[in-house]
Formats: C-alpha cells, structure tokens, sequence
C-alpha cells in the first residue's frame, strides 16, 4: 500500500493519503490547516486521484482543509456522531486557536461545509480507491472519534517491522499518549472505555498511524504507553 505521511502546516496534523499504488485512485486522511499546496505537490508526484477524504473527527486541526480537498464531488467521510461539527466549524472552535493561525497565515480563517457528507458508524465497511476500511467508534476526544484499520501495511514495511495491518488512530491513541479529553465534547470516561474496548483488544501487529507525531506499534504502545499501562479494569 502506497502511503504517504506529512504534516499540516498548523497543529503538526499528520494528513495520510493511502493508494494501492501510485498512478490510482487514493484516499486522503485527515486534510487539516494548509495542506493544499503540499498534498496536490504529493497527488500529482504519484499520478493520484483522491475518491474520498476520510475524517477521524471533527475538530478543526483536522478538516479544516477538507472542503477544498473534495471539491464538488468526492465524498467526505464522518461518524455521525461529530457530523454537526461540519455545520459550523470555525464557531465551535477556541477563538484563541483560530487567531493563532490567521496570524501564522497573514489571512482570515473561512469556512464552507463539504457539498458530499457521508455519515459512518461503529462497524462500517468502506471499500475506497480499492482498499478495505473498517470503522471503529472509539469516543472520548470527541464524540464521534473514529480509528479507521485496513488490512495492509505501507509498502517496504513489511519484513523490516513485525505488522501486518494498519490502523488510522487520529488522536485516540499516539505513541506514548493519548488525545485529550478536557475539549468540548470530550469524555474522560467515553475515553477509558474507548482504550479499554476498542484499542487494548488491538494485536500487537497492528501498526498504528496516529493524528500527530510519529508511527508506532500496538506492541510497543501496550508495553510501553502509561495510558494503557494504567487503564482500570
């Protein structure tokens, strides 16, 4: 699988694109604050054509971009649970974030809701760009926080780390931490649950791509996270 990992230009988001390989249909993850210019650099570089932009969640680090990413026709993909989000973005966002980042970009924040919303759940199958996804509702950093697992792993890994499967965690789980839960919407105890549940019973094997900072393993973050360490049984 074809993956390819960079940065937004705010809030260190990590935007994903995923394709079998390079001159196909692809999937984009998470397109967050200024990633336009790069990700079109990275489509045109791999001949790609994106069929769908995923959304782990709804906060604005992690969309913001995702209106001009689709553009009138391809399809953004949420759980429904964070669909409102959508509606008004920049209203349910900290004023202080949002003045944080005009100041960075020299320009006003603006925002239009994707024409194409497709609403997901807890168990949804998606077959995009010709990859398998399978959605897991893990709440507590929002409501509607997904992590969304694909049965490959991107190309060169395997035989160099012992993975067999990829999950797209967004910021349920990062290496070493977890997302927080002290914005609106979160949960601490949606949270505990969410680790306990949906990430514990993940195999080691699984490599885990979060929504910031670097790629990790289920192996390590279960032997080494504190916050899986210390979950109450």
């Amino acid at each position: 699988m074809l993956t390819i990992a960079f940065p937004a230009l705010a809030f260190d988001t990590n935007c994903y694109v995923l394709a079998p390989q390079a001159g196909e249909e692809c999937v984009v993850v998470d397109p967050g604050v200024g990633v336009v210019e790069t990700l079109r650099e990275v489509l045109a570089e791999h001949r790609l054509r994106p069929a769908a932009v995923l959304l782990t969640h709804g906060h604005v680090d992690h969309v913001y971009s995702v209106t001009p990413v689709c553009g009138s026709d391809t399809a953004a993909y949420i759980h429904a649970d964070d669909r409102y989000r959508l509606h008004d973005l920049l209203g349910r966002t900290n004023p202080g974030l949002i003045a944080m980042f005009e100041q960075q970009f020299g320009a006003a924040a603006t925002w239009t809701e994707p024409s194409n919303v497709v609403e997901i759940g807890d168990g949804t199958r998606l077959t995009l760009a010709g990859l398998d996804f399978d959605v897991l509702h893990a709440p507590g950093h929002t409501e509607g926080s997904v992590m969304f697992g694909i049965d490959r792993v991107p190309d060169g890994l395997r035989g160099q780390v012992d993975v067999d499967r990829t999950m797209v965690t967004g910021d349920v789980l990062f290496a070493g931490s977890v997302g927080r839960t002290d914005l609106p919407g979160g949960d601490p105890a949606a949270m505990q649950r969410s680790l306990r549940d949906v990430v514990l019973p993940l195999p080691d094997t699984t490599l885990v791509l979060p929504g910031h900072y670097q790629a990790t393993t289920m192996g390590h973050e279960r032997a080494t996270n504190p916050y899986l360490r210390d979950l109450p049984a």
